[in-house]
């Protein structure tokens, strides 16, 4: 095992699979041409291409969620959030046209429209600006790219996009046991 990222065709085996960031379309690639499923979130779909690499038994999927009935338009302040309501469109335009063109999904609002069955959308509002200011939440670990951007963008406060972008690829293009810790990259 070298330093440098091999194309993904010549991988192996599960744990050299693993030293790598790959995009999920690329796990996809590697599943169709290993003859397993490509469905699944990139987690699921990396354990599931390293088990056939390694020749071992598919983990067990996943269970899924039944498809829950959504929110459709006119919704109001009074519109109760269903269990299993998805930070839809309707929901987006919704909230955009109450607190302003500042709105968005962060991940305080993800988790109140997730666990909010029987609250209003006014309560939601409410919600909105009570979280204003607060700490972001933590981003989940199948959001490598998202969590290295929040880190560079702290360690670099002046930096460029481009910037950034070139310090994702640099730390993208490395295996696990070589990369710094997130937000690092080249300095200016």
């Amino acid at each position: 095992m070298d330093g440098s990222r091999p194309a993904l065709t010549s991988v192996r085996s599960g744990a050299e699979l693993r030293r790598w960031y790959w995009l999920r379309t690329e796990l996809q690639d590697l599943a169709a041409a290993l003859g397993v499923s490509r469905s699944g979130g990139k987690e699921e779909l990396l354990s599931r291409v390293a088990a056939a690499l390694d020749g071992e038994p598919a983990p067990a999927p996943a269970p899924r969620r039944a498809a829950a009935r959504q929110l459709t338009t006119p919704v109001s302040p009074q519109t109760v959030i269903p269990a299993g309501q998805r930070c839809s469109q309707v929901l987006r335009h919704f909230f955009t046209e109450q607190v302003g063109p500042g709105f968005r999904f962060d991940e305080h609002m993800r988790d109140f429209v997730a666990h909010g069955e029987g609250r209003t959308l006014a309560e939601a509002v409410e919600h909105w600006h009570r979280t204003r200011g607060l700490p972001p939440g933590h981003i989940g670990e199948q959001f490598e790219y998202n969590r290295f951007t929040r880190a560079w963008f702290a360690a670099h406060p002046g930096g460029t996009r481009e910037e950034c972008q070139e310090a994702w690829w640099a730390h993208r293009s490395l295996p696990l046991e070589q990369r710094r810790p997130e937000g690092w990259g080249p300095t200016r």
